[in-house]
């Protein structure tokens, strides 16, 4: 944090139930329109903004906070809406050890580990997160609800589905033996074969209490497995998840590298496709007609494909196809923002250090969005992929107080998203506020 960008000028404490937080800012990002504005004042109660005045003021009349309330200011630069990544995986973080790990640790060693990745991830801004892949997420997003842990919100998928021997099979890579000994999986562990095991697949992740659903559309880069990019679904499959899962009211998302497998998801209508990596003008097209999102996982890419000039770091079953497909998903970013695709935001973090999400954003600008669509894609344009536009994000009075500051205007240097300063979620200061 940069000496004196935020002061605390009332309550040195963290704002408790009850409290009025205030957040002076010199501009605020309008992520409803994508522009900046003037100065203004947000004040938050029970958990809800309540009041967005005009300039800086540091004690509001009456009318906005009561004489007896305890009141927690924090001035600052800009201030914007609390971040939403729509694409992260809470319960690892990649290592040259991952691959070992699954056989060495046990559930409750990965749910430890995934209590300072959601903490990390909130401290960088992102108020809300969908995790999509893990069942640990599940109950780390209990936990923070219930206040035992400070992280995000969490939309959670639970265990991604995949077909047999696809990405996200959990037994692909280890030997016989230990097949026969663990036996193979099925719907209720994510895994099908055909469209009847597919609508059984859905119906277990909601007896698991899941929020949302992902299937693996296609082979992936960190799989062990050779393809990163064949089509694993047939479109029958695809199409009775999406079916079975809009019955139960969850949005679908398709992680998908390969041009087949993301035209089939396209066509079975997922709500969702995630890295999109060979993308077609035609499935361009597709989405365009279908209302489908992009999801890029820029940062992702970029971070793979620098892995992979390191011996070892990663399997070489893997490593051929982090180095080919890393380095072409900014590129068809840029072409899908050029083809006018509906582009939210979101990183896959875990695949890289959580924390880091808001490289996010200089990816998404050296391709050639603006920076306000930048922010937008991660706001309002996030808000609206997980139908939470009436509670999250833009700073409007009603919705839920979370938002972030950040030093100098993040339109004319988009690097400044990488350098928050203070984050308040549901009305309370997380950072930034004595702290």
């Amino acid at each position: 944090m940069r000496p004196g960008l935020f002061l605390l000028l009332l309550f040195p404490a963290f704002a408790q139930a009850g409290t009025v937080s205030i957040a002076g800012c010199e501009r605020m990002f309008d992520a409803r329109s994508g522009k900046m504005l003037g100065a203004r004042t947000i004040l938050a109660r029970d958990g809800r903004i309540s009041a967005i005045l005009e300039g800086i003021q540091e004690a509001p009349d009456e009318a906005f906070v009561h004489a007896d309330d305890e009141r927690v200011f924090v001035r600052g630069q800009t201030c914007l809406p609390g971040l939403i990544d729509l694409h992260v995986h809470l319960s690892h973080e990649r290592t040259a050890q991952s691959y070992s790990e699954g056989f060495r640790l046990d559930p409750e060693d990965f749910a430890f580990r995934s209590v300072p990745l959601a903490e990390r991830t909130l401290l960088a801004g992102f108020t809300t997160v969908r995790d999509l892949g893990g069942e640990v997420a599940l109950s780390l997003r209990d936990a923070i609800n219930q206040g035992l842990v400070r992280g995000p919100r969490i939309v959670a998928a639970g265990k991604a589905i995949a077909t047999t021997g696809g990405h996200a099979d959990p037994r692909n890579g280890i030997n016989r033996d230990l097949l026969h000994a663990l036996g193979y999986p099925g719907p209720e562990d994510g895994v099908i074969s055909g469209p009847i095991e597919a609508r059984r697949a859905v119906r277990q992740r909601y007896k698991e209490g899941s929020d949302t659903i992902k299937i693996t559309a296609t082979g992936g880069v960190l799989s062990y497995a050779k393809s990163a990019d064949n089509p694993q679904f047939q479109l029958d499959e695809i199409q009775a998840v999406v079916d079975t899962a809009h019955d139960y009211g969850y949005i679908v998302a398709a992680h998908a590298h390969g041009a087949e497998g993301i035209k089939r998801a396209v066509l079975a209508g997922v709500d969702t496709i995630e890295h999109g990596t060979y993308m077609t003008a035609e499935i361009m097209k597709l989405m365009k007609e279908h209302g489908t999102w992009y999801v890029p996982t820029i940062t992702a890419g970029d971070y793979v494909s620098e892995k992979a000039k390191i011996e070892g770091f990663y399997p070489e079953i893997v490593r051929p196809k982090a180095a080919k497909v890393g380095p072409q998903i900014q590129g068809t970013f840029a072409k899908a923002y050029q083809a006018g695709v509906k582009i939210a935001f979101g990183t896959d973090a875990g695949v890289f250090p959580h924390g880091q999400n808001a490289r996010e954003f200089v990816l998404m600008v050296e391709a050639g969005m603006p920076a306000n669509e930048a922010l937008q894609a991660a706001t309002v344009r996030a808000a609206e992929v997980l139908r939470m536009s009436d509670d999250i994000g833009s700073l409007d009075v009603g919705k839920r107080a979370d938002l972030v500051i950040v030093p100098g205007d993040p339109l004319q240097d988009i690097t400044t998203m990488q350098q928050v300063g203070a984050v308040m979620k549901d009305g309370s200061w997380v950072s930034g506020a004595g702290r």
